[in-house]
C-alpha cells in the first residue's frame, strides 16, 4: 500500500509537469506556480484517499501463537525420545481448539500421564473443593494437584524425563495456578526432572503492577510467589523469575509466544479465544475486575458466586446498595461504572437469599485500576458497616499477602495513604528483584 502511494504520487508529478496544455496561456512564472499548486492539491487528495483505504482495510495483525502452537509447529521435537507428563486442564487448547494432550498423543509423544490443578481437569469444580484423580482419553491417568497433596508425587516424577506446564493464568497473584507451577518446579528440581512451560497470554497484561507484596510469614497457596498482587507477568516470565530466585538448579525450558503484545488484553488477538480457566472467570472482563472484588471472599458479602456475573457483582442482605453506590462514586474511580443490583445466589454465600449490592461495569479497561477500586470499596464498607465486613481476617491477610492492608482498612487510613504504601513495596521489588520480560 505504501509503495502504491509513492507510485501514484510519481504519476501525479509526471502528469502535472508534462501537460502544459493545462496552463499554456500563463506566463512562465505563473506556470511554475500553477504546477506547484496543482501538485500539492493532487498530493493532498491522494494522501487522504490512501489514508482512507488504510483505515477501512487495516493490515492484518500478526497471529498469536501460544507455547502449545509453537511446540506443535516444531513437530514436538523438544519432547522427542522423552517420557512426558503434562499439567493442564480443559482450557489447554491450541489455536484451532484442539486439546494439547490429544495433539501430543497423535504426534507420538510418549505421554505417561496428566496432572490437574484446582478446579479439576474439566475446570468446572468450585474453588476450594478437593479434586480427585480421573482418566482422560479412556486410559490416560489424570492425577490431582488439589487433593491430598498440591505437589507432584516424587514417585510419579521418577517415571518421566520432563514435566510440561500448560495452564491459563489470569494475572492476579492469588489465582492458584501459578502456585501449582511453583510447587511443581520445586518437585522437579528435587527429582532432577526437567520442567517446560508453554507460555500463554496474561489476559490483563496492559494493567500496571499493583497491590501489596507478600510479607514474611504470609506465604500460602494464594500467595506462594513474592511478586505484586497484580503482577503483569506471563506464566513463562514467572517461571523464569522462580528459576532465578528460587529454583536455581532446575532444568527449565520456556516455549515463548509469538505475536504477543503487552498492550493487548487477552481477547484482543485475531483468531485467539480466551477460554474460561475456572468456573467463575468467564471472560477477560471478569479477569480484569477479579482483583477488585476477590478480597470479598474473606468478607460477609457474596462475591457473586452462584450468579450470572461472579466477581462482577457483589452484595449481601444487609447492604443498602443505593447508599453504598453513592459513597463509592464519590471516590471518582476511573474506568468503571457502578450500578445498583439485587440477586439471589444459586450457590455460595446467601444461597437463595435476596442480596442487595453493586455491579462493576467496565467503561475503559486501560483506565480501570482494580486495586484502587478494591481499596475504595473496602474502605467504604468498613466505614458504613464497622466490624461487620471482614469475616475471616487470616484468609483476608493471605489473599492480600500481608496483614498491613487489613489493618489500614480497619483504621480508616485515607485511600492515597494505602495506595502510596503498596506502591513503595512494588518499587522496592522492581529495584531489588527485577523480573525478566520475555516480551517487550
Amino acid at each position: 500500500m505504501v509503495a502504491f502511494l509513492f507510485y501514484t504520487l510519481d504519476i501525479t508529478r509526471y502528469f502535472v509537469y508534462s501537460h502544459p496544455v493545462m496552463i499554456e496561456k500563463s506566463p512562465h512564472t505563473h506556470r511554475c506556480q500553477c504546477r506547484k499548486k496543482l501538485f500539492r492539491i493532487f498530493s493532498l487528495f491522494l494522501t487522504v484517499a490512501v489514508s482512507t483505504i488504510f483505515t477501512a482495510f487495516p493490515s492484518r495483525a500478526e497471529s498469536l501463537l501460544c507455547g502449545i502452537d509453537r511446540l506443535e509447529a516444531s513437530g514436538f521435537k523438544e519432547l522427542a525420545d522423552k517420557r512426558v507428563a503434562l499439567i493442564t486442564n480443559a482450557a489447554g487448547l491450541n489455536r484451532k481448539g484442539e486439546s494439547n494432550y490429544i495433539l501430543m498423543l497423535q504426534k507420538g509423544v510418549n505421554l505417561k500421564y496428566l496432572m490437574a490443578p484446582e478446579h479439576g481437569f474439566s475446570a468446572d469444580i468450585e474453588a476450594g473443593k478437593s479434586v480427585g484423580n480421573t482418566v482422560a482419553a479412556n486410559s490416560l491417568p489424570v492425577y490431582s494437584l488439589y487433593g491430598a497433596s498440591k505437589k507432584p508425587d516424587a514417585a510419579k516424577l521418577r517415571e518421566i524425563d520432563i514435566l510440561v506446564f500448560d495452564l491459563q493464568d489470569v494475572g492476579t497473584r492469588c489465582y492458584t495456578y501459578i502456585s501449582t507451577m511453583k510447587l511443581a518446579m520445586e518437585a522437579c528440581e528435587a527429582a532432577g526432572v526437567a520442567f517446560m512451560v508453554l507460555d500463554r497470554p496474561n489476559p490483563i497484561i496492559p494493567m500496571k503492577q499493583d497491590g501489596f507484596m507478600v510479607a514474611s510469614g504470609y506465604d500460602s497457596f494464594v500467595g506462594a510467589i513474592h511478586i505484586p498482587f497484580i503482577h503483569s507477568m506471563t506464566v513463562g516470565e514467572i517461571a523464569l523469575f522462580l528459576k532465578a530466585h528460587h529454583c536455581k538448579n532446575l532444568d527449565l525450558r520456556v516455549i515463548p509466544m509469538q505475536g504477543y503484545s503487552r498492550e493487548r488484553f487477552g481477547d484482543e488477538y485475531p483468531g485467539f479465544n480466551f477460554l474460561t480457566p475456572s468456573p467463575n472467570i468467564r471472560s477477560v472482563n471478569t479477569a480484569i475486575v477479579y482483583p477488585a472484588t476477590v478480597f470479598l471472599e474473606a468478607t460477609t458479602l457474596s462475591e457473586g458466586r452462584g450468579t450470572d456475573a461472579p466477581f462482577m457483582q457483589f452484595g449481601a442482605p444487609f447492604i443498602n446498595n443505593i447508599q453504598l453506590a453513592d459513597g463509592l462514586k464519590a471516590y471518582r474511580l476511573p474506568g468503571v461504572n457502578i450500578e445498583s443490583v439485587a440477586f439471589r445466589p444459586l450457590s455460595g454465600k446467601y444461597k437463595g437469599e435476596l442480596c442487595n449490592g453493586l455491579k462493576f461495569v467496565l467503561a475503559d479497561r486501560k483506565a480501570f485500576l482494580p486495586f484502587r477500586t478494591a481499596t475504595a470499596l473496602l474502605l467504604e464498607l468498613e466505614s458504613r458497616y464497622p466490624g461487620m465486613i471482614i469475616k475471616d481476617g487470616k484468609f483476608f491477610d493471605l489473599l492480600a499477602g500481608t496483614p498491613r492492608f487489613r489493618e489500614m482498612l480497619i483504621s480508616h487510613e485515607p485511600l492515597e495513604v494505602i495506595m502510596d504504601e503498596s506502591r513503595r513495596e512494588i518499587e522496592r521489588f522492581n529495584t531489588t528483584t527485577p523480573a525478566k520480560q520475555l516480551y517487550r
